[in-house]
């Protein structure tokens, strides 16, 4: 009997914060991210086993750690009533299995 589980890791973008960032001293966007990691059975997506939440400044691309309660923390200091935001499987591109703006349909349509 073969049985394959494993884990998948999904990352979600919760905001966009100005911070100055700790490493370059610039104050920049960051994105405030959060990773879950779930286990699988058969590919499938069972419970999660860990999750950590992160910063990165789009000036120089340092990368830190940040706590649940201070992530929580930066969210309600901007009032985060954002939508739910998409998961997007680590190691793939933002975009992808999403069409872009105006593909799939006519953006001008002709009549005739």
């Amino acid at each position: 009997m073969l049985i394959l589980f494993g884990t998948r890791s999904y990352v979600y973008q919760l905001a966009m914060l100005t911070l100055v960032c700790g490493r370059c001293g610039n104050p920049a966007a960051h994105a405030l991210r959060k990773r879950v990691t779930k286990f699988t059975l058969f590919f499938i997506p069972l419970f999660p086993i860990s999750t950590k939440f992160s910063t990165q400044c789009t000036f120089c691309g340092a990368q830190s750690q940040v706590e649940k309660a201070q992530a929580e923390s930066l969210l309600a200091q901007i009032g985060a009533a954002a939508p739910a935001p998409q998961p997007q499987v680590a190691g793939q591109p933002a975009g992808q299995g999403q069409p872009a703006a105006g593909q799939g349909q006519d953006a001008n349509p002709q009549q005739g």
